[in-house]
């Protein structure tokens, strides 16, 4: 099959878990014998002199990375305008590439495509399929209390009722998006993220020295990786934390990523007087990602709001002990007790227990471990993901043409209605 995606992330302009699952299923596709064009963007703040569109085949896969537009827009202040913006260059490059190539099926990720898959999957006259890769009322809680949020969640409801397939990357998420848009539950797809088949050992003397760089006097050493979220819960573990140094004296944390919750986690370790026991060390090479994974005693993810959980997947590759909150699809990754220890997700107790449990029990946390990384070759492999996606290309048909009306906006909690 031809099949054009769109997605504002794509290596190496990488915001999150979406560029990897894009970049993964792109490239597998492609193995397996499918055309694909992604049409992307290159990074923010840039415009068409300093970085114009380009047209490039790498690893098989056609990706077309559009230019900004002229105007002075920032993601960070002008989300909504950004967006529509970049939306605008994307449908240009569409009109540009259909002057030689046609796509059999348009695959959407997520809401900031929204517009210019859907203009464009009705040009080509062929089926919009759409992954909801998270909410906007998920992030937040259930919360849409502003106009940004919701602005945001308008547009994720019009993709999920124009979309003529949708998928979600755990069964949490297909609840989810079929309560907050209204779509049957039996017509989305649940097709789960995977892990890319590369070699996740990591040579001893660098595994030492990750360990000599973050816990000098070889102290029990756990890892957070991801983005500095509120939902991603890393409060919830620097508050565990105290606790956590009482019981076992020296316990270090590393934190790796980047966000807006930055300075506040920073704050609150002064207020618990831990600042000096964890290392805010950014966004980490996949090497020195690897060697930290190693040289940790335990991954903790304390999601509080997690639609799948990559994050696990790369711990389990590297045979990482797992302590996981059981928010959205991690409750899906991590079986507890067998592949990990799981507890509710802000249950700061319970997560101060399964992390003590695993410092407590090496023999068991790596026979955790162990089962953990056994599973991602049947569970979550890439190549299966792919079959199943062109699967759903393959049934996708051409809806009747539809115009909608906006969606109602809930006063209260989106998820208590």
């Amino acid at each position: 099959m031809r099949v054009l995606m769109l997605s504002w992330e794509y290596p190496p302009v990488v915001i999150g878990g979406l560029a990897r699952h894009v970049h993964a299923l792109a490239t597998h596709l492609v193995r397996q014998g499918h055309e694909v064009v992604v049409l992307c963007r290159h990074t923010a703040g840039t415009d068409a002199e300093t970085h114009p569109r380009t047209d490039r085949v790498v690893e098989g896969v056609r990706i077309i990375r559009v230019a900004e537009d002229p105007m002075h827009l920032v993601f960070e202040r002008d989300l909504v305008a950004w967006t529509l913006a970049m939306g605008h260059a994307m449908i240009r490059a569409a009109g540009d590439l259909f002057r030689g190539w046609r796509p059999d099926v348009v695959h959407a990720h997520d809401w900031l495509v929204a517009h210019p898959a859907i203009a464009i999957a009705e040009a080509a006259r062929v089926p919009l399929v759409a992954t909801i890769h998270a909410t906007e009322a998920g992030r937040h809680s259930g919360w849409l209390s502003f106009p940004l949020n919701q602005q945001v969640h308008s547009v994720e409801w019009w993709l999920a009722n124009r979309a003529d397939a949708l998928i979600t990357c755990s069964k949490a998420m297909r609840k989810e998006v079929s309560h907050l848009f209204e779509v049957e539950a039996a017509e989305v797809t649940v097709i789960h993220n995977g892990i890319e088949e590369r070699s996740w050992q990591v040579p001893a003397d660098e595994v030492a020295h990750a360990r000599e760089v973050y816990s000098p006097t070889d102290a029990p050493l756990l890892l957070f990786f991801g983005r500095l979220e509120w939902e991603k819960g890393v409060q919830d573990l620097i508050a565990a934390l105290p606790r956590i140094r009482r019981s076992h004296p020296g316990t270090r944390l590393v934190v790796a990523g980047k966000g807006r919750h930055l300075a506040e986690l920073l704050k609150q370790t002064r207020k618990l007087r831990v600042r000096r026991a964890v290392d805010f060390v950014g966004h980490l090479s996949d090497r020195d990602l690897r060697a930290v994974l190693a040289a940790a005693d335990a991954v903790v993810l304390p999601s509080r709001y997690e639609p799948f959980g990559i994050v696990a997947l790369e711990a389990a590759a590297a045979k990482a002990p797992l302590v996981a909150s059981t928010a959205g699809g991690l409750g899906e990754v991590v079986v507890d007790g067998e592949t990990g220890l799981a507890f509710a997700p802000g249950d700061i107790d319970a997560l101060g227990d399964a992390v003590e449990a695993v410092l407590a029990d090496e023999t068991a946390a790596t026979r955790r471990a162990l089962t953990a990384k056994s599973r991602l070759a049947a569970d979550f492999d890439w190549g299966r993901i792919a079959e199943a996606t062109a699967a759903v290309y393959r049934r996708a048909r051409v809806g009747e043409p539809v115009e909608l009306g906006r969606p109602k906006i809930a006063t209260g909690n989106a998820f208590d209605l």
